[in-house]
């Protein structure tokens, strides 16, 4: 990993295979992605874009499927063109979801490119990591 890390991590009270759901299901994605519809066969090396809309603007984030190992690891890169970098592999972040135990979930974004980026970047995954756990509990 690269850069800055921005981790959140929280317990939820769910079985993994359910967490797993919640991660990789397109109706609880869009959730938790901010009204992203987020489009992938969850297949390594495959595409991964997430379309939406902020702040009236549409727009396209894209990556790939690094690794999947269901209901345990979740890895995949993350480019937004919201931050106004080039579309180069630089400037595309990891993002890798961990579930351990009675289910811990850890979300590590590394590539951050200052302290200031990976806090902004964290306070977003912990609001994210907050809604798997809603989603997960009351499912």
């Amino acid at each position: 990993m690269t850069g800055y890390l921005a981790v959140a991590e929280i317990d939820i009270d769910a079985p993994a295979a359910r967490v797993w759901d919640v991660l990789t299901s397109p109706e609880q994605l869009k959730k938790l992605w901010f009204g992203a519809e987020v489009e992938t066969d969850w297949e390594v090396g495959s595409p991964i874009t997430w379309n939406g809309d902020w702040e009236g603007k549409p727009y396209q984030d894209k990556g790939k499927i690094l690794e999947v190992q269901p209901e345990r690891l979740l890895k995949l890169t993350h480019f937004s063109p919201l931050t106004g970098q080039d579309d180069v592999p630089e400037n595309y972040h990891t993002l890798t979801y961990t579930l351990t135990g009675n289910t811990h979930l850890k979300l590590e974004q590394d590539n951050n490119a200052t302290e200031e980026e990976a806090d902004h970047s964290q306070d977003m995954w912990e609001m994210l990591v907050a809604k798997v756990k809603e989603a997960a509990e009351t499912q």
